[in-house]
């Protein structure tokens, strides 16, 4: 039912596969625009676009004076609770 077909990708400017199967999975899935990349250029694309890692901020855990660290800024108005007590308050 499918064909290859060779498609140009919009990033290098060269030719690449749109195999049958990749179709079959397209179809299956519902996505309803061919790729516009290739596959190096897809995966180049994926890479760059992770985000940078947490900047993670020492901290006390309010319940048991743990040392801990926590992705954000703490402040002094509101507590900070360890894994374990945060947990265990939920």
């Amino acid at each position: 039912m499918y064909e290859d077909k060779t498609l140009v990708c919009k990033d290098c400017g060269e030719d690449f596969t749109f195999t049958a199967g990749e179709q079959e999975f397209y179809a299956e899935k519902g996505f309803q625009n061919e790729p516009a990349r290739c596959k190096g250029c897809r995966d180049a694309r994926k890479a760059s676009s992770k985000r940078a890692p947490r900047e993670l901020h020492d901290a006390v855990c309010a319940e048991c004076g743990a040392s801990t660290q926590v992705p954000f800024e703490p402040r002094n108005d509101r507590p900070i609770y360890c894994n374990d007590c945060y947990q265990a308050r939920r």
